[in-house]
C-alpha cells in the first residue's frame, strides 16, 4: 500500500470489514494519536509511519491484532480538544501524544489511560511526570531535550555560519515552559558570541509577520526559531526569514527540507518509532509509572546550500563537514 494512502486510512480511522472485527475480537487492540500537524503535513506523516513500522516490528499488524486512531490537532487549541474528547471516546488502550499541548489536553479529561508522549519537552516542570526515572503515573514516553544548556548551540551555530550576525530574534512561545527555559540558555550564550538577543512572541501569524518585519528594519539581524510550539507556523516563519534575508536556524531537519537554513535537534520521527517500544510494553502489562522518560539518542545538523546561497553565505567547511544532511 503506498504511504499517502496509508497514512490516510489511519487519519480516517479506518473501519475494518465487520466480519474482520468479529474475528479478531478477542485480540484486537486499540491506539489512539494525537498528532500536532494537519493530516496531509509530510512530517506528521513521517511521524506516524515511523511509529506504526515501530509496532510493526514488534509483531503488532494494523487490521490484525492492534487498530490505531490517528487524529491532527493542527496546533489549534480547539480542535486538539475536540480531538482528545474523540480518541478517548473510542476506549483505547494507550493514547500517544507529540507533545505538551496534547498531553495536558488529555490529561485534563483522563487520569486512567495510559498516555505515552514522543516530543514532550519538560514533562517533570509541567506535571506530567514525578521524576524522569520514576514517572509514578499514567504518563511517560520521550523528551526532546535531556538539558536545555543545549538550546544556546543554535545560536552557536547562527555565529558560525553567519557571523556577522549580531541581532537574533528568538521566536517562542511562552505557554511552554520550555521555551522560556530554552529562551535563557540562548541568554546565556549570547554575550560570549557578542549577540543582541530579542524574544518574539509565536502568536498569530499576522502579529508574527509584523513583529519580524520591525525586527528586520535594522541591520546584522539573524533568527532562531526555538521547538516549543512552532512547529505549525514554519512556512510563515521560513517564508519571512527569506522575505527579509535573515539568516535562520530551526530545530529539526524538516524546517531545512521546506526552505530554512540550517536546524539542529534531536530526531523525532525516531523518538515517535521509539514510542512504539513503550505502547507494547504497556499492551503488554508494564505500568506507565514504572517506564522511565527517555531523551533522544539521535540528533541531526541539516543544512540548505540553496538557501545559504540565495543569503549570500558561504557555508563553513566545518559545519558542512558535522552536517548529517546537506540539502543542494
Amino acid at each position: 500500500m503506498r504511504r499517502r494512502a496509508f497514512i490516510s486510512l489511519l487519519g480516517a480511522g479506518a473501519a475494518w470489514p465487520l466480519a474482520a472485527r468479529a474475528q479478531q475480537a478477542d485480540r484486537m487492540r486499540r491506539v489512539g494519536v494525537l498528532l500536532p500537524f494537519t493530516a496531509d503535513d509530510s512530517e506528521g506523516q513521517a511521524r506516524l509511519m515511523a511509529f506504526v513500522q515501530g509496532l510493526q516490528q514488534l509483531g503488532w499488524a494494523v487490521g490484525t491484532n492492534v487498530r490505531i486512531d490517528a487524529r491532527w490537532g493542527a496546533g489549534d487549541a480547539e480542535r486538539i480538544r475536540k480531538y482528545a474528547a474523540e480518541l478517548l471516546a473510542l476506549t483505547p488502550d494507550v493514547i500517544v501524544a507529540n507533545g505538551s499541548p496534547e498531553v495536558s489536553t488529555l490529561r485534563q479529561t483522563t487520569r486512567t489511560v495510559p498516555i505515552v508522549f514522543a516530543n514532550a519537552a519538560d514533562p517533570v516542570g509541567q506535571g506530567f511526570v514525578a521524576s524522569l526515572s520514576r514517572p509514578g503515573g499514567t504518563v511517560t514516553g520521550f523528551t526532546p531535550l535531556d538539558e536545555f544548556g543545549q538550546s544556546g548551540k543554535w545560536l552557536q551555530l547562527l555565529n558560525e555560519i553567519a557571523p556577522q550576525v549580531k541581532r537574533a530574534a528568538i521566536l517562542l512561545n511562552r505557554a511552554f515552559t520550555a521555551g522560556i527555559a530554552q529562551l535563557g540558555a540562548i541568554q546565556a550564550v549570547a554575550p560570549l558570541l557578542g549577540v543582541e538577543v530579542s524574544p518574539i512572541e509565536l502568536r498569530e501569524p499576522s502579529e508574527i509577520e509584523h513583529a519580524v518585519t520591525d525586527f528586520a528594519l535594522a541591520p546584522n539581524g539573524g533568527l532562531i526559531l526555538t521547538g516549543a510550539g512552532g512547529g505549525t507556523r514554519r512556512e510563515l516563519i521560513i517564508t519571512l526569514a527569506a522575505r527579509h534575508r535573515l539568516p535562520a536556524i530551526y530545530p529539526y531537519p524538516y524546517h531545512v527540507a521546506a526552505g530554512g537554513l540550517a536546524s539542529y535537534g534531536p530526531d523525532v520521527v525516531d523518538m515517535y518509532r521509539r514510542a512504539a517500544g513503550y505502547v507494547d510494553r504497556v499492551l503488554k502489562g508494564e505500568k506507565p509509572a514504572d517506564l522511565p522518560v527517555q531523551a533522544p539518542t539521535k540528533y541531526r545538523l541539516a543544512i540548505n546550500l540553496k538557501t545559504a546561497k540565495a543569503l549570500g553565505l558561504d557555508m563553513p567547511a566545518t559545519v558542512l563537514a558535522r552536517a548529517d544532511e546537506v540539502i543542494e
